[in-house]
């Protein structure tokens, strides 16, 4: 590890302007990805901002009806929160699949949001990574990529984004709140992350100096269904090979009026298309039509060399969450065996 300068902000104005003075800066506040990044000196930041100081560990309701949660609650906290467990369930349920009990009372929302990717060849300062060290290459694209993307992926860079919690959230169609110089952004959750590109080192849409207050779920309605189905290589704190978090309403005619979901472990953001959702509407809760609709939303993935058969894992797994939504019987984060 690299010494560093220590800075404790004690508002949210003074982490803004650190930021702004030291262009290299990096927040810390559970310090779960950071710190282990720190160790192996893929992140060597010359001065650190400690935030965990500012007033941004609340949950509240927003004025339309919806739920605030600061960046500094943990993840524990937020799954077994009563707002989130009765009206957000699927977002309870994506963070108690992720990571251990011991790293989810320590992570935070905003740390959550920021993880980087688990790539091996990232974590590794003595490979190649464009997302490490921009323009030295991808050893990933001819190498172990078993894990790696197969949804939009560029020729520099093939990883993908690691979280559950953010899966979670792009199906239910969450907003990042930030505040900058210039004042207060709200960001859509599926503008946040970014897809590599040609910039792979910028994993979000997020200024350097710029703070995550928090995030907005919107107003629900009491009978959404939901579940998130997370495929991984063993039951316990394993990152997936491919998830998928569905969050649907089907009306009293047995017809699906609203369907959201997000695809984790498959590209560099949480992954959906809203155009493949639109031709759910309307139609029966049926298995031929989850089959339709989870083909078109992967009919543009590409294969490595290694990880061919995670699009057909892909579709079977939005297929088979999707049956456990639309039948009440969403996945079980005690009791991981798929019925």
């Amino acid at each position: 590890m690299k010494r560093f300068t220590y800075v404790r902000a004690v508002s949210i104005d003074q982490a803004i302007e650190s930021l702004s003075v030291h262009p290299d800066a990096k927040l810390l506040a559970g310090g779960t990805n950071l710190v282990d990044l720190m160790k192996y000196d893929v992140a060597t930041p010359t001065t650190i901002i400690d935030i965990n100081d500012l007033p941004l560990r609340e949950i509240s309701e927003t004025a339309d009806g919806g739920l605030r949660i600061g960046a500094l609650v943990t993840n524990s906290d937020v799954a077994v929160h009563p707002s989130v467990a009765r009206h957000y369930p699927l977002l309870a349920s994506a963070i108690l699949a992720g990571a251990s009990a011991q790293l989810r009372n320590a992570a935070t929302v905003a740390g959550n949001l920021m993880q980087r990717t688990r790539c091996s060849y990232f974590y590794d300062v003595l490979t190649p990574c464009n997302k490490r060290a921009p323009g030295s290459g991808c050893p990933a694209r001819p190498g172990l990529n078993r894990n790696h993307a197969i949804l939009g992926a560029s020729e520099l860079c093939v990883a993908t984004h690691p979280s559950d919690m953010c899966v979670a959230l792009a199906a239910i169609g969450a907003t990042i709140i930030v505040q900058g110089p210039n004042g207060l952004r709200a960001i859509p959750l599926a503008d946040f992350h970014r897809l590599p590109g040609d910039a792979p080192e910028k994993d979000t849409t997020l200024f350097g100096n710029e703070v995550i207050l928090g995030i907005e779920l919107p107003p629900v309605l009491e009978h959404h269904r939901y579940s998130y189905l997370k495929i991984r290589d063993r039951l316990s704190y394993a990152f997936a090979i491919v998830s998928a978090a569905v969050w649907l309403t089907i009306d009293d005619e047995a017809a699906i009026s609203t369907a959201q979901i997000a695809l984790g472990g498959v590209a560099h953001k949480p992954w959906r298309n809203t155009a493949a959702e639109a031709l759910l509407i309307g139609r029966p809760a049926s298995r031929v039509n989850f089959e339709q609709f989870a083909s078109m939303l992967l009919s543009g993935a590409v294969a490595l060399s290694e990880n061919d058969f995670k699009i057909d894992l892909a579709r079977r797994t939005v297929v088979r969450a999707l049956e456990q939504a639309a039948s009440r019987t969403p996945q079980s984060q005690s009791d991981k065996r798929i019925h």
